[in-house]
């Protein structure tokens, strides 16, 4: 392998990653999930550790079971945490650090998936091919601009399964390379560390015994060295929150359908399909095969990841929601890379073509609407909310919201109850700004608008309607729910502010 060559093979699929990752990263306002990180996070700059409150808000939004003792948090892992509070000592805490973290991650996800590539197929266009498809992905760049742990754990499972692939009886190196990957993806997200795991030994105890043993070692290691917090988040309050879906096993078949198709539309297009029954007649006419010695086993391997993420998911998630299939993406275009390769080593022009056509029709996700995004400015109704209460709250004032609570704590030093906390909402009684979102989707959010809406007097408060449409969420990072630009149709955002 010249590096050379695959310098100048991995220039175009990492400067376009860089673009679109990083082009108006910091416009349009942090989301709900998002904010908490951001929120948590900065609790690090003054007590060292994440915590789930500033001492004026809570951040929670399970109704307050994410929190240890002191408001620790232990509902998520810590290592986006730090990366993000790290992002605001040298940046300042703002938008802008507090996803460049994530960012980054993708941008190396990128580049690791050429690298991961050229050691499953020792193939430069494969490998090219895969960075690229991956890099214009809309579905993968949105979860890699959303300040939360998704391109952590893509980066970390997508390491651990090239240490794998390049684990050799007495490579060391390796062996410590998934040592760290393993680690590391265990404090960005335990579950995918033990869906990765799994994945290894399957695949070693299959396909590959000469590798069994290092995997055991490394295994051994990786849990005796990350025991404390194992037990540590072995001790969340999961159940109370989620307990009987644990138990739903219709749920589990309809989440596991909804996952797998999602994959299907999102990071594998099943026209990509068509290339092998091409190749192989192909190969029949002109009498060659060309196929790689080991492609099977590599090809087994994302098959199985693939399942058992896919299996664990459906079990234990309590969504079918797209960002838990995050860490799939990148394996999954390196089976895109390895067909695309394949046709590019039989005619260039095909292969050229195919990829156009890709990149047009199936590259996952709305390319010409994300481009629209990258380059205009957004107005959505957390930007709308935190103009209007910057310009007229004073600091003293109390803010009562039914959704959307952690953008506002976040960008302003407002005292703000409601949302998803649990907290005792008697608080919000005479708060001078009462905000009812339109959209309520759980009981939580339901009993709040309840509650805030019968505090509510036309005496007491003064009706202001803004000009910023009141959306669910408009940044979320699933393409079907996603705002790529400011939707004017919908009715406005009004806010009740208490007339002094």
């Amino acid at each position: 392998m010249r590096l050379g060559n695959d310098a100048l093979a991995l220039a175009l699929p990492a400067t376009l990653a860089a673009v679109l990752l990083l082009a108006n990263l910091g416009d349009r306002l942090l989301w709900q999930d998002e904010a908490q990180t951001a929120l948590i996070a900065r609790t690090i700059l003054s007590h060292g550790i994440p915590l789930g409150s500033d001492g004026t808000n809570y951040f929670s939004q399970e109704l307050g079971r994410e929190y240890a003792q002191n408001h620790v948090w232990k509902w998520h892992a810590w290592l986006p945490f730090y990366a993000v509070s790290a992002s605001f000592l040298v940046f300042g805490t703002n938008t802008f650090a507090a996803r460049l973290p994530f960012a980054l991650f993708g941008i190396a996800t990128v580049i690791l998936t050429y690298a991961t590539a050229r050691t499953l197929w020792r193939d430069r266009r494969a490998a090219a091919a895969a960075a690229a498809m991956l890099a214009v992905c809309v579905p993968f760049l949105i979860l890699s601009r959303q300040c939360r742990w998704y391109a952590f754990a893509t980066f970390f499972s997508l390491l651990g399964l090239y240490a794998y692939a390049g684990l050799r009886r007495g490579a060391h190196r390796r062996a410590w390379l998934l040592f760290g990957a393993l680690t590391l993806l265990f404090h960005s997200h335990y579950l995918y560390a033990a869906t990765l795991l799994a994945t290894l030994l399957l695949h070693a105890g299959i396909f590959e015994r000469e590798k069994l043993r290092s995997v055991l070692v490394v295994a051994a290691a990786t849990a005796l060295f990350n025991l404390p917090w194992v037990w540590w988040f072995a001790t969340i309050r999961y159940a109370e929150s989620y307990g009987d879906r644990l138990l739903d096993l219709d749920a589990s078949a309809r989440y596991a359908r909804r996952f797998t198709r999602t994959l299907f539309s999102d990071f594998f297009h099943p026209s990509l399909l068509l290339i092998p029954p091409t190749l192989a007649i192909w190969r029949r006419l002109t009498k060659s095969d060309d196929v790689e010695p080991g492609i099977w086993r590599g090809v087994w391997l994302i098959l199985l990841f693939c399942v058992v993420n896919v299996t664990t998911l459906a079990l234990v998630s309590p969504g079918a929601y797209v960002r838990y299939l995050a860490p799939l993406a990148p394996p999954l275009f390196l089976i895109s890379g390895l067909l695309m390769g394949a046709l590019l080593r039989r005619s260039l022009l095909a292969g050229a073509a195919a990829l156009v056509v890709w990149v047009a029709w199936a590259s996952g996700g709305p390319l010409q609407a994300y481009l629209h995004e990258i380059t205009h400015g957004y107005e959505g109704p957390i930007e709308g909310i935190v103009r209007f209460l910057k310009q007229r709250a004073r600091p003293s004032d109390t803010v009562a919201i039914t959704y959307g609570d952690l953008p506002v704590k976040f960008y302003t030093p407002l005292r703000v109850i409601g949302g998803l906390t649990g907290e005792d909402l008697s608080e919000a009684q005479g708060a001078e700004w009462i905000i009812l979102r339109r959209h309520r989707y759980t009981d939580e959010e339901k009993r709040v608008g309840e509650v805030l809406e019968a505090y509510l007097s036309a005496e007491a408060y003064e009706r202001y309607v803004l000009e910023n449409p009141d959306v669910a969420w408009s940044n979320r990072e699933d393409i079907r729910l996603h705002h790529f630009a400011t939707p004017h149709d919908r009715p406005p955002v009004v806010i009740y502010g208490r007339r002094r």
